[in-house]
């Protein structure tokens, strides 16, 4: 239920075109809908412009194509992040133009005309990693940022064991709206771009690692630690 839905209902109302009882029945699961194993935030979209989105792990199949399902009913594209390919195939089963974004681990369903892209000319955030074992949380930053609605441009396996790699695209780096660094290991990359640009930084620590990197937590602290102005830390490998 999004906005562009619920005013289609209130105008159907005032003009005589949808019954009050009809509307009842469309608005009666708002704000949720309850599954018994879930209850589902039909009002999000309302509140925050973009529709509950599904977390898969720790689900089972069953249950993540029931939600993917109820939301299809109700919203024009339904997002699932942390999928399996054995999810995906259960819920292509169900919605066979579903779309699976691998190494983001993304599942989209559409059930309306997709959105425009934009357009080159537009601005647009940039998604960094470290290397390229950071790739699948880059990858999650970068695809949920398109669906979106952003332009977004990738740069990645720059990070500080040879900075060279990173300064030969200073261009994109400087022009970027977002910078999005992903870094595991000590997560350095992060205060090295907050350093340069002028525009936030958004730093996602990664679990990736030796030991003493401690699955995250090592580049975590440094990111929060970080010397540089204007850079904005989450919580490790959340690239959603």
């Amino acid at each position: 239920m999004n906005v562009d839905h619920l005013r289609r209902i209130l105008e159907g109302v005032r003009s005589g075109a949808v019954e009050v009882e009809a509307a009842l029945a469309l608005l009666r699961d708002l704000p949720y809908e309850e599954l018994g194993f879930a209850k589902l935030d039909h009002h999000r979209a309302l509140r925050q412009g973009v529709p509950e989105v599904v977390f898969c792990p720790g689900k089972t199949t069953e249950q993540v194509v029931g939600i993917v399902e109820k939301l299809a009913a109700r919203n024009r594209r339904v997002m699932a992040t942390r999928a399996s390919p054995e999810v995906f195939a259960a819920v292509q089963a169900a919605f066979p133009s579903a779309k699976y974004y691998q190494p983001a681990r993304i599942i989209v369903v559409e059930t309306g005309e997709a959105p425009p892209v934009p357009g080159r000319d537009e601005p647009y955030i940039l998604v960094i990693s470290g290397g390229t074992s950071d790739i699948p949380v880059a990858e999650e930053a970068a695809v949920t940022a398109e669906l979106l609605g952003s332009r977004v441009e990738r740069l990645y396996d720059v990070g500080v064991a040879g900075l060279h790699r990173l300064l030969d695209h200073r261009q994109v780096l400087f022009g970027a709206r977002v910078n999005v660094v992903v870094a595991g290991m000590e997560g350095a990359l992060a205060s090295v771009v907050g350093g340069l640009v002028a525009n936030p930084v958004i730093a996602v620590p990664t679990s990736v690692g030796y030991g003493a990197s401690f699955e995250g937590l090592a580049a975590l602290l440094t990111m929060l630690n970080s010397c540089a102005p204007g850079v904005a830390v989450v919580n490790i490998d959340n690239g959603f």
